[in-house]
């Protein structure tokens, strides 16, 4: 058993295809497929179910792939110990919510590429459930969330900055000249609803549910930017974290309503397993997001 063959099945596993997973490594599909049955044929069972042109994992495939990703993150770690000079290299996997990826992250992935050009950075996007489960199974070496603030018994858990939401409007709303706008001013309105499982999604819904206020119709989107651009259309309105919305309230094309949310608030948070060596490319990412977490503070 090959470290080639193991990382040529988890790709494979992953895209759910030959094709994609040979333009992905740069094989030949024909390498592609000798790896997987060199690898089935030395375990004696097949690990992967090909129907036409999908291949699914059969219940051999999914009993190895967590072993084959422990192994090949064994493998990186200790490259990543014996790395001459103490210089940070290898790569390093980071979950994070769209919100957070898109406004907080840029920054700091990009002044870690500065000085740690030799690192490999891959950064996937998720809900908080989701990328936290990620953490727990090893995929990824530390995510970022926006929820609530809590801790976890086998996760630590560190809060960064408390952030700051806002319900945002079209600019020329009626909502938007009042001095305070309470949940039964929304009773007739359309809000513009992030993808199910976000938490302040849930906060807020819970805040109007609270105050007997169910808003219908209601929309549903995956992305912030299609969000936005429909508020500003005058398609609903919607409860955003401050730093997705700061630019267009800044510049006018949305209105920040008068909207108290210090009770639905949540929290940027870094997550990592407490048993999980923690490499010299990821302990300076996390200097560098300490570093970063201070500016936020005083904003």
């Amino acid at each position: 058993m090959e470290f080639r063959q193991l990382h040529t099945f988890k790709v494979v596993a992953e895209v759910k295809g030959f094709t994609k997973a040979a333009e992905m490594l740069g094989y030949a599909q024909s390498s592609v497929t000798a790896q997987i049955q060199a690898l089935e044929e030395e375990l004696r069972t097949p690990l992967f179910d090909r129907l036409g042109k999908r291949i699914m994992l059969t219940s051999a495939g999914e009993r190895l792939l967590p072993y084959a990703l422990e192994i090949l993150k064994m493998h990186d770690t200790a490259k990543e110990v014996i790395s001459v000079g103490g210089v940070p290299s290898g790569a390093i996997t980071i979950g994070a919510p769209e919100s957070l990826a898109a406004f907080r992250l840029p920054a700091i992935i990009r002044k870690y590429k500065e000085k740690y050009p030799q690192v490999k950075i891959t950064l996937k996007p998720g809900v908080c459930w989701e990328l936290r489960n990620l953490v727990r199974s090893g995929e990824l070496d530390l995510a970022f969330l926006l929820e609530p603030e809590a801790q976890e018994e086998d996760l630590g858990v560190q809060t960064l900055v408390i952030e700051k939401m806002a319900l945002v409007a079209p600019s020329s709303h009626p909502l938007a000249g009042r001095n305070r706008v309470e949940p039964e001013h929304l009773k007739n309105e359309t809000i513009l609803h992030t993808e199910p499982g976000c938490s302040y999604r849930a906060l807020f819904e819970k805040h109007l549910n609270s105050h007997g206020v169910y808003p219908n119709p209601d929309l549903e989107f995956w992305s912030i930017e299609a969000i936005k651009n429909c508020v500003m259309s005058g398609l609903g309105l919607s409860f955003l974290p401050l730093i997705a919305v700061e630019s267009e309230i800044q510049t006018g094309k949305l209105a920040a309503l008068a909207w108290d949310d210090r009770s639905h608030r949540v929290a940027t948070q870094i997550v990592h397993h407490k048993k999980r060596w923690r490499s010299p490319a990821l302990e300076a990412f996390l200097s560098l997001v300490n570093d970063h977490a201070e500016g936020w503070r005083s904003e």
